[in-house]
């Protein structure tokens, strides 16, 4: 089935312009269109129709993602009240101990922020865990080539970005893999000034894997 994603403005990756009321067709886990949504549903009629708040982009690039998994404790939900909600690092990671239990539930927690980014990529060297490369792929993620961004990782992959382009895993292209992100944001500007977190809607080779409203 064909679904066209819309939103009150595209923003399609490549340097393009940003479309304003546009949309990107999907059936299956291809991009088969974008451009205007008027376009769009008068060339597929019959297709169901997901619209999303604020601005539609393509999947975000977390080239952190294996630092952050292996160098950082994502907490349960349950335990917001003895260790918070932000992933612990150094003294605080070091006062846990280690246990494969809870790491291996980190990792599956530290996948799902991901996703609720709009990460629909991630990067990793050849020395990755293989452990952590299947993880990542079970959840929905494209595994490429690459290397973490120097500095402290860094969750939201929006971050110190001065252009939404430049934290793209792709620009959309008709017959690609249909990887895309939903920000309640007016558009480019408020998005970068709020970052990943006001993300509702994360697609993934054509699957919503985060739907946030």
């Amino acid at each position: 089935m064909l679904t066209i994603h819309a939103a009150a403005l595209l923003l399609p990756g490549g340097g393009r312009a940003p479309v304003p009321d546009g949309a990107v067709a999907v059936r299956d886990a291809v991009t088969v269109a974008f451009g205007p949504y008027a376009e769009l549903a008068d060339t597929h009629p019959a297709a169901r129709v997901r619209r999303w708040p604020g601005v539609l982009t393509p999947g975000l690039l977390q080239r952190d993602a294996v630092r952050l998994l292996e160098e950082a404790y994502f907490p349960d939900p349950r335990e917001a009240d003895t260790l918070g909600t932000a992933p612990l690092t150094g003294e605080a990671l070091d006062a846990l101990g280690p246990d494969d239990t809870w790491r291996a539930g980190s990792v599956r927690r530290g996948l799902h922020r991901m996703l609720r980014h709009g990460t629909t990529a991630v990067a990793a060297d050849p020395t990755a865990p293989p452990a952590l490369i299947t993880a990542m792929r079970r959840s929905g993620l494209l595994v490429v080539p690459g290397a973490a961004r120097p500095g402290e990782p860094v969750l939201d992959p929006l971050a110190g970005a001065a252009e939404v382009d430049t934290a793209i895993a792709a620009p959309l292209t008709a017959g690609g893999r249909a990887d895309l992100a939903a920000f309640d944001a007016a558009d480019e500007g408020a998005l970068l000034a709020a970052g990943g977190a006001c993300c509702v809607a994360t697609v993934a080779a054509g699957r919503l894997v985060y739907r946030g409203r």
